[in-house]
C-alpha cells in the first residue's frame, strides 16, 4: 500500500495519506521528535444510527438505542477469555474508547512498543465476539452506567437541551441508551450492526508521532484481513422541523448552584468544505458573543452571575448542528437574558470589524496550538475525515470565513425561534 504525502505550509507539517486495499483510510502524521505516539481507529457509527439499511440487505431495520455504545463495550471481550486492554497493558499502552452521537473511536498512546500495540489495535477491532452470556452480563453493567447518569446534572442538563431543540432527531437520545432499550440487545443485533458499520471501508485510523509512515502502512497491510464492501454505510435519519422543539425544559437534582444550558438549532446542514467552514463560523461567533475576552462575559464574572465554568460548545456535524452557552449561576434566566440581549445588540450594532479580526486570529492560532498534542492531532484529524473534511485544507477555508459570511450566520441562527433553555435547579 502507498502512502501519498500532503503538506501545510502555514503550519509547517505534513501528512501521509492511503488507501488500504479493504477500503481503510490510512492517515499518518510524523512528529518527529516527540516521545508520546498516538493512534486512533473509528467507524462513522454512533447513538444516532439507529436506524439503517443493513449490509447485504434492502429494508430497513431500527435496533435499540444504546446499541453504538453497547458494541464499543463488547468490542474488548475476546475469544479467549482475555480483554483487549490486558495485551495493551503487557505492551506499555494506555487504552480507550468512546462513542459519540455519529462516530465510535478506539485509541491507544505508549512511548514504546508502539507496532505492537498499534496490531493490536488493528486485530482486536476486526475480531467481535459476541455471545447470549456475555451480552446478558454487559447489560447489567452498562444498566448501572445509565443509572450513575441519570443522576448527572451536567450530563442532564445537556440532554435535557437536545430534548428541547429537537422533535425527532436521535441525537436527543442518550447515547447509552435506557435500562429497558439495552435490555432488547442480542448477540444477533450487535453482530448486524457490527457487520454493517465496521466495515473496513466505513472506517479510518489515523497515527500520530514519531513514526514511519512506511511502517504503519506494512502493518496495515499485514494486519488488516477483511475485506470492504467499498459501500458507505446507509443510516436513515427523521426529517426533523425547523426551530426548537420546545422553549424550555426544568428538573431538579442535587446541585449546589443551579446548571443551565442556553441552546440556538442550526437548521441547514451541510458536509465537507462547507461543514468547517459553518463550523469555523460559530467559533467566532460565540467567542464575539461571549468569549473571555467580550464584554458580556467579563460584567458577568464582575457581578457574580457566572464563574470559571462557564462555556461555549458548538456541535456541527452532518446530521445535526447546534450553539451551546453554558455553566453554573445563581441566577441562571439572568445569565440568559444577558445573552440574548448581546445577541440582539451584536445583530443590530454590526460586527465591529477589529473585534472580528482579534478573534479570527485566536481561532487560527488555537487550531495552530491542536497540533502541539499527539492525542489533539489525532483526534481532531480523525474526526473530521469521518466527516468528510481534510482538516489540512483548514486554511484554504478559513480564508473564505469573512466578516460578511459570519453577519449571515449571526441573523439567520440566533433568532428566537431557533433557540431553548436548559436549567437544572
Amino acid at each position: 500500500m502507498q502512502l501519498n504525502k500532503i503538506e501545510n505550509k502555514s503550519i509547517g507539517e505534513v501528512m501521509y495519506i492511503g488507501e488500504h486495499k479493504s477500503g481503510l483510510g490510512i492517515f499518518v502524521i510524523p512528529k518527529p521528535g516527540f516521545v508520546k505516539k498516538y493512534a486512533i481507529f473509528g467507524t462513522r457509527y454512533g447513538s444516532i444510527d439507529s436506524q439503517f439499511i443493513p449490509k447485504g440487505e434492502n429494508q430497513p431495520v431500527t435496533v435499540p438505542d444504546g446499541i453504538a455504545h453497547f458494541l464499543e463495550h463488547k468490542m474488548f471481550e475476546q475469544p479467549d477469555g482475555t480483554n483487549a486492554f490486558d495485551k495493551f497493558a503487557k505492551f506499555g499502552a494506555n487504552a480507550n474508547a468512546f462513542t459519540s452521537f455519529n462516530c465510535t473511536c478506539y485509541l491507544f498512546s505508549c512511548t514504546d512498543n508502539f507496532n505492537e500495540n498499534f496490531a493490536h489495535l488493528l486485530s482486536y477491532v476486526q475480531e467481535p465476539y459476541f455471545t447470549d452470556e456475555n451480552v446478558e452480563k454487559e447489560q447489567g453493567i452498562i444498566g448501572q452506567e445509565i443509572r450513575m447518569y441519570d443522576d448527572d446534572p451536567d450530563w442532564q442538563v445537556q440532554f435535557n437541551l437536545l430534548k428541547a431543540l429537537y422533535a425527532d432527531h436521535p441525537v436527543k437520545i442518550d447515547i447509552a441508551g435506557t435500562v429497558d432499550s439495552i435490555a432488547k440487545i442480542d448477540k444477533d443485533v450487535l453482530y448486524k450492526c457490527y457487520n454493517t458499520f465496521y466495515d473496513p471501508s466505513n472506517m479510518a485510523v489515523c497515527v500520530v508521532g514519531d513514526v514511519n509512515p512506511d511502517e504503519i502502512a506494512k502493518i496495515v497491510d499485514e494486519t488488516v484481513t477483511k475485506e470492504g464492501v467499498g459501500e458507505a454505510a446507509v443510516s436513515i435519519y427523521p426529517d426533523e422541523p425547523s426551530g426548537a422543539y420546545k422553549g424550555e425544559i426544568r428538573s431538579k437534582l442535587d446541585v449546589a448552584i443551579p446548571l443551565f444550558n442556553l441552546g440556538y438549532k442550526i437548521n441547514d446542514l451541510s458536509s465537507g468544505d462547507e461543514l468547517l467552514k459553518n463550523e469555523i463560523a460559530m467559533k467566532i461567533l460565540v467567542k464575539l458573543i461571549a468569549g473571555r475576552s467580550s464584554d458580556l462575559y467579563n460584567d458577568m464574572y464582575e457581578e457574580g452571575l457566572i464563574n470559571a465554568n462557564f462555556a461555549t460548545d458548538i456541535m456541527c456535524e452532518p446530521q445535526f448542528a447546534c450553539v451551546v452557552f453554558g455553566g453554573e449561576s445563581e441566577k441562571p434566566e439572568e445569565v440568559c437574558k444577558r445573552i440574548e440581549h448581546a445577541i440582539e445588540k451584536l445583530k443590530s450594532d454590526g460586527i465591529n470589524e477589529e473585534d472580528f479580526n482579534r478573534v479570527r486570529k485566536a481561532v487560527m492560532g488555537g487550531f495552530a496550538r491542536g497540533f502541539n498534542d499527539v492525542e489533539s492531532i489525532g483526534t481532531m484529524v480523525l474526526r473530521n475525515i469521518l466527516n468528510g473534511i481534510n482538516i489540512f485544507n483548514f486554511h484554504n477555508v478559513f480564508e473564505t470565513v469573512d466578516i460578511d459570511y459570519v453577519t449571515k450566520c449571526l441573523n439567520s441562527i440566533f433568532t428566537k425561534e431557533n433557540m431553548a433553555v436548559s436549567i437544572v435547579s
